[in-house]
């Protein structure tokens, strides 16, 4: 199996990505745990303020993200990235914050980050990475960001329809063959060879969204993807910064279990069925103060229930109050292991090197 990539000056052992799990589930100690083994860890940034200070949550986001990716870099010399989501009101504040604090990466999605690179210094040593789901995408941002900054993406991260969480496409193309990680990984690869000839810049594609194990990962490469992105399976972990019983609501999940919601921010998402869930779909309320208005496109005056509370409750081990998100492998993940164990498994004639 193909190891070893790199992001312009960063070598990195594995071509595995953590995938960026907000609301306190990827925080320092599954990101610096992916990156001491050989992977890039990435901190989920959404939601982090709950964690430190409710009460001025907008202070309380920049001051526990300075405090988490702090806490990774002291505990590893790996790479150690941040998932930065566009649709978040205090994006701007999120996106310095991280650069000020030396992060290696910055993971952009759930919408076109067509200012990202605005915000580096001069100095910055930082790599801007767009999540995407379609060539198209990355061709809008390519466009924007090549004329107001002449800078080109220095990775693209395609994530496919099979991933948990707030999924970047419609409804009904959810299932359909066309938008699958099958169908464009070869199309994107074909117009980063187009970028590598006329702007003489790698760009790597790392490809995400239902993948579990050492054949997915090899069938992903072999379709032209130079590295992968993994969640779900690194929640089960002994490392992940969930609860115990988020990680039991894994495992123990199987593929039956599995559900599409309507996320209040305007985005579908991949979940595990619960009473919570069948609650809200049978239109019962559940009464919230919004103290946050964290995400731009949440329609929170109308909303039936608070989705940063709920992934919060979630996270906390608090199931019931909440739910989990989950990529389509989920049954596939079913113990607890250690983050090194997963990926000498996946990697495994590395393992001794």
């Amino acid at each position: 199996m193909i190891n070893h990539f790199r992001i312009g000056e960063l070598n990195i052992k594995y071509p595995i990505v953590q995938g960026g799990m907000a609301v306190g589930i990827s925080l320092d100690n599954l990101a610096s745990s992916v990156a001491e083994a050989g992977g890039i860890g990435v901190i989920g940034t959404a939601g982090i303020g709950l964690f430190e200070d409710e009460k001025n949550y907008k202070k309380a986001c920049i001051d526990a993200l300075r405090k988490y990716i702090k806490s990774a870099k002291e505990k590893t010399k790996g790479v150690v990235g941040v998932n930065i989501m566009v649709a978040l009101n205090n994006y701007a504040d999120m996106v310095k914050t991280s650069i000020d604090e030396g992060i290696d990466i910055i993971f952009s999605g759930a919408g076109l980050p067509l200012e990202l690179p605005s915000y580096l210094k001069k100095d910055s040593k930082t790599k801007l990475v767009p999540i995407i789901s379609s060539l198209k995408a990355a061709q809008v941002i390519v466009k924007r960001w090549i004329r107001k900054y002449n800078y080109l993406p220095d990775a693209f991260v395609l994530e496919g329809p099979k991933a948990g969480g707030h999924l970047g496409y419609k409804y009904e193309n959810i299932f359909e063959e066309n938008y699958s990680l099958e169908k464009n990984i070869p199309v994107l690869k074909k117009y980063m060879k187009e970028l590598k000839d006329n702007y003489q810049k790698e760009i790597p594609i790392i490809a995400g969204g239902g993948i579990n194990s050492k054949e997915d990962v090899e069938k992903v490469l072999n379709l032209g993807a130079d590295a992968v992105q993994m969640g779900t399976r690194f929640i089960a972990t002994y490392e992940c910064d969930a609860d115990i019983n988020f990680k039991k609501a894994i495992i123990n999940a199987n593929e039956k279990d599995l559900t599409i919601i309507k996320s209040p921010v305007g985005l579908p998402g991949r979940a595990i069925k619960n009473e919570f869930i069948e609650s809200f779909r049978k239109g019962e309320k559940k009464p919230f103060i919004c103290n946050y208005h964290c995400i731009k496109t949440c329609d929170f005056k109308n909303t039936p229930y608070c989705i940063a509370r709920a992934l919060y409750n979630a996270a906390k081990g608090n199931i019931e109050e909440g739910f989990v998100f989950s990529g389509s492998s989920v049954d596939k993940v079913n113990k607890i292991q250690k983050v090194k164990e997963i990926i000498e498994e996946i990697f495994e004639e590395d393992k001794n090197e």
